[in-house]
């Protein structure tokens, strides 16, 4: 697309008429109908006050070349979108074991949720690869304690002899679990509220 493309792209896109936008940059109708069939450009001084109008760079009018703004606002909201998908993943996957071993328990079942949970940590590092934007404290925290659950807990069933499973499966392992895992959840917190902060 060229300057012509571009300015009556931008114009329709606002809605507004050639007359509009003429009075808009202080020139006549036909001056505006001339730059949208190639007939003639805009000076500089018009190119800037359009710019400021349709929220665009003059580079945009100009050259065609998009704002840096726009290509980082999708690449945001793309990692956003992504942050928000770890934790959806690292809870499916949670749950997900949850019911494979209650109705079948069988380790497959567990690995096939914990492999639910590693595209979780992977979306994570995508996210944080390509933006600069970083994911909210909720969602940080919300991944540190779904993601160590099961690690917890198996970790807990080894050490106890018990049944390994990706939840306590009797009092000991419970009480020993439940123990860690709040001592977890509140060092969590604290360390990421002090990194947050720094």
């Amino acid at each position: 697309m060229n300057i012509a493309g571009r300015i009556q792209s931008l114009r329709k896109n606002k809605g507004i008429s050639q007359e509009e936008l003429a009075d808009k940059v202080g020139v006549s109708r036909q001056a505006v109908s001339k730059w949208e069939s190639e007939q003639s450009v805009p000076d500089l001084e018009r190119v800037i006050i359009m710019s400021e109008y349709f929220g665009v760079t003059t580079d945009y009018i100009l050259k065609g070349m998009e704002p840096r703004k726009q290509s980082e606002n999708k690449n945001f909201n793309t990692s956003q979108i992504l942050y928000i998908a770890s934790t959806a993943f690292l809870t499916i996957g949670l749950f997900a074991a949850f019911g494979s071993w209650y109705t079948e328990q069988s380790a497959e079942g567990i690995w096939g949720s914990m492999i639910i949970q590693v595209v979780g940590v992977a979306a994570y590092f995508i996210a944080k690869l390509i933006s600069q934007s970083k994911a909210s404290f909720i969602v940080n925290w919300l991944n540190i304690i779904i993601g160590l659950f099961m690690p917890i807990s198996l970790i807990i069933a080894l050490i106890f002899r018990r049944v390994i499973s990706p939840y306590p499966t009797d009092i000991i392992t419970g009480s020993a679990f439940a123990l860690i895992y709040i001592i977890t959840i509140i060092l969590s917190f604290f360390t990421l509220k002090k990194l947050e902060n720094n």
